[in-house]
């Protein structure tokens, strides 16, 4: 038997699950593994973190934590071995908001309504001590991965432009920012979403994957949600949840939208990178059937005209994702 599955053996012995059954279940980006366990008629869910791979549960218990004490629908822990990379969590269910709107697609309204509530009603609460600052110079530093992993993957040389992204954006941000940060699950999108019917309010939301939590202003959040790198959205949807989630928090929107706009073409232009790399370095190709829904956001929110500086340097230094491009992203390596 090997090391990590007599590990997760004997952490299932002491919660009390050593017989159950168990399933794979979908995983991510990261090194984290899934599976699902059922007992009878319980179910639970395994997460497999290896310390060993970059791994610490120890965040995700700290974030789960303080979005329970408040009365939201993160995974109930169940047992944990921090030191082994290993928690047993409430089992939420399969009704992911993506899988969902897939067959029901006339629910998207209803569903992106409850999701927009929530942040509003997340945005009320100070961001805790342990949740770090998602500020200008961190999404500055998050920006340089494009230029470094998506040209190096399309075999396309850098520049001075290129290299001006991280600063332009950090600039923008200093000068844009007009709020005081909240807690921003990060990846609060679609696949991250699970629809709980039975539950009421805001706990109708199940939430995943929000462990990397940080500080940050409250359009990032929002973001996410709307310009899902996984999903289109319906006509108007974005625009109607912007103005809602405006409307709740009774913010200017014009300001509001400049901001949107930008920390839109930051995580697109991050995304780019994230999904070059994990093509090259980690041979998950996956994700790549993706870029161009993310470039199309990156290209809609660089229209907004505070970002004209932004918009220029990115057109003169970042070759669009043609399908030629993304096909050598697919066969390349580090």
């Amino acid at each position: 038997m090997r090391d990590r599955e007599r590990d997760i053996t004997t952490f299932l012995a002491g919660a009390g699950w050593d017989a159950a059954h168990r399933a794979p279940l979908a995983g991510d980006a990261s090194a984290r593994r899934y599976q699902r366990l059922s007992l009878g008629a319980q179910r639970a869910v395994l997460m497999d973190a290896p310390p060993e791979r970059g791994e610490d549960t120890r965040r995700f218990d700290l974030v789960d934590g303080w979005l329970c004490d408040r009365g939201y629908s993160a995974p109930r822990i169940l047992a944990k071995d921090h030191a082994k990379g290993l928690l047993l969590l409430e089992d939420l269910g399969d009704a992911l908001v993506a899988r969902l709107l897939g067959s029901a697609p006339d629910r998207e309204r209803t569903i992106y309504a409850a999701a927009t509530d929530f942040l509003a009603d997340l945005h009320r609460h100070p961001p805790p001590a342990f949740a770090a600052a998602l500020d200008g110079p961190a999404l500055a530093e998050l920006t340089a991965l494009t230029p470094e992993w998506y040209l190096r993957g399309i075999g396309a040389p850098s520049s001075a432009a290129a290299d001006t992204l991280p600063g332009l954006v950090r600039r923008l941000h200093d000068r844009l920012n007009d709020a005081a940060p909240v807690l921003s699950l990060r990846d609060f999108h679609s696949e991250n979403l699970i629809w709980l019917p039975d539950r009421a309010g805001h706990a109708r939301l199940g939430l995943l994957d929000f462990q990397d939590a940080v500080a940050a202003h409250p359009a990032y959040d929002l973001v996410s949600l709307l310009q899902d790198a996984r999903r289109d959205l319906g006509h108007g949807t974005e625009q109607a949840m912007i103005a809602r989630y405006a409307a709740a928090r009774g913010i200017e929107m014009d300001d509001f939208t400049a901001i949107y706009a930008l920390l839109g073409a930051q995580r697109a232009l991050r995304i780019v990178g994230v999904f070059a790399r994990l093509a090259l370095r980690d041979r998950k190709t996956h994700y790549l059937a993706f870029l161009p829904r993310v470039w199309a956001a990156l290209e809609r929110n660089l229209t907004h005209p505070t970002l004209a500086e932004l918009a220029s340097a990115v057109r003169a230094g970042l070759p669009e994702p043609t399908t030629e491009r993304i096909a050598r992203l697919a066969g390349g390596s580090a």
